[in-house]
């Protein structure tokens, strides 16, 4: 099957206020396509709107001379970053006589190619499937597909196979079942991991803004690190000693976006619990894109809307200084020493990278708590897991038990207590 050749759209419409910058809008959502390995971008533009048609979402002046653009250069899918609703799509597609998609379903063929847990894949599954339901009901073939995308943009979606609801609401069903005994196991690998002592570190930031370079950077893993959006999709977690010593579990997240597809954030809320049950978040930005200060806004946001903790300490890791003019890169060295909770990093070059894991070490070495424990001479496997942590300053044998006098974490406090 040969290449399906896209053209994106970015309506910038002047009456909605939360309006982004429309020229780097314009260049992540082509970037969106081409992260897709059957697409090629062959171009794309900035339609400008004074308001949203309601039946045809451009005016029909704009659409005549689209068309005639679309069909000079052989489209057969348009790519529209923004929300489109089932009655535009309908009258664009009719127009054009080219298929559409809009930004959640482009997020969606993405992350359905990405996917390779099972959660994933189910939790993918069910997020297209009530994408799908809202529009009352396009091509759903990609419950049979035979490639990892969901059928919008070619392949087995071409056979258009019509669904109902009560249908799609079957399969929901099907696919929550199937989702609730993964996630039943997912917990008891957590439950697991809570005995493990070893603080959580979440690595989280904007899609591709080096998450899983500084990941591989600090656990010598091999994890996809590729300049494109959405690389990584299931979460990565590793057990790593820190340059300093110190051991943690580091986790590699999926990347933000900004307008991040409502049926998504509910459905990977399983997905970036790891977030969720960290104990520091490490929040990776490019600090050599020109949106970066917008990116790291976006990260905030979604960051609140997932719940967490504001308690929880968080690190601010500014990436890709190497990629900043040498002026540039002194100016941000120069003020990431200056403002607490930031540090200026490399992830390719690996400059900066041990400053981190201080830091690291420094916010997760938590205040100890002094107790005496009293432990039967039986029990010589809390004994022994109590000196593997390194946290007995002394100890003293009675007839039938031993005295330990202990200085711990509440982490490892738990974990004894689990065990």
């Amino acid at each position: 099957m040969g290449m399906t050749r896209a053209w994106v759209l970015h309506p910038e419409i002047k009456s909605d206020r939360e309006r982004r910058d429309p020229e780097p809008a314009l260049a992540e959502a082509m970037a969106l396509g081409a992260a897709l390995p059957e697409l090629e971008v062959v171009g794309g533009e900035v339609v400008r709107l004074p308001r949203a048609h309601p039946g045809l979402l451009f005016g029909t002046g704009k659409i005549a001379e689209l068309k005639e653009r679309l069909s000079e250069v052989e489209i057969d899918l348009v790519l529209i970053d923004g929300s489109v609703s089932p009655v535009q799509q309908r009258n664009l597609e009719k127009e054009w006589k080219v298929k559409l998609l809009d930004r959640t379903g482009l997020i969606l063929e993405i992350f359905s190619d990405r996917a390779r847990t099972r959660e994933g894949v189910l939790q993918v599954e069910m997020a297209a499937l009530s994408y799908q339901r809202t529009r009352l009901v396009r091509a759903w073939t990609h419950l049979e597909r035979q490639r990892g995308g969901l059928g919008f943009v070619g392949g087995p979606g071409e056979t258009q196979i019509e669904a109902d609801r009560r249908a799609i609401d079957d399969q929901l069903n099907r696919l929550r079942k199937q989702l609730a005994k993964v996630v039943k196991t997912r917990e008891l690998h957590r439950a697991a991991r809570a005995k493990v002592p070893f603080p959580i570190v979440a690595l989280v930031g904007y899609t591709n803004a080096g998450k899983s370079t500084l990941f591989n950077r600090m656990t010598g893993a091999e994890v996809m690190a590729e300049d494109m959006l959405f690389a990584t999709l299931d979460p990565t977690m590793r057990a790593v000693d820190l340059s300093t010593g110190k051991r943690i579990i580091l986790s590699d997240t999926v990347g933000f976006i900004s307008d991040l597809p409502t049926q998504l954030v509910a459905a990977f809320r399983a997905t970036l619990e790891e977030v969720l049950a960290a104990d520091l978040i490490v929040h990776v930005r490019d600090i050599a894109h020109e949106e970066t200060d917008a990116q790291a806004r976006d990260v905030r946001s979604i960051l609140t809307e997932l719940g967490v903790d504001p308690e929880v300490p968080q690190i601010e890791v500014w990436n890709k200084i190497d990629l900043l003019e040498p002026a540039d890169r002194e100016a941000s060295l120069t003020l990431a020493a200056r403002t607490d909770g930031v540090l200026a990093v490399s992830a390719l070059d690996g400059s900066g990278v041990d400053a981190l894991a201080s830091e690291m070490t420094a916010l997760l070495d938590d205040v100890r708590m002094h107790e005496e424990l009293v432990i039967a001479h039986a029990d010589g496997r809390r004994r022994a897991w109590l000196f593997e942590q390194g946290v007995v300053t002394d100890e003293r044998q009675g007839e039938d038990d031993t005295r330990l006098q202990v200085s711990w974490t509440a982490r490892q406090q738990a974990a004894y207590r689990a065990l």
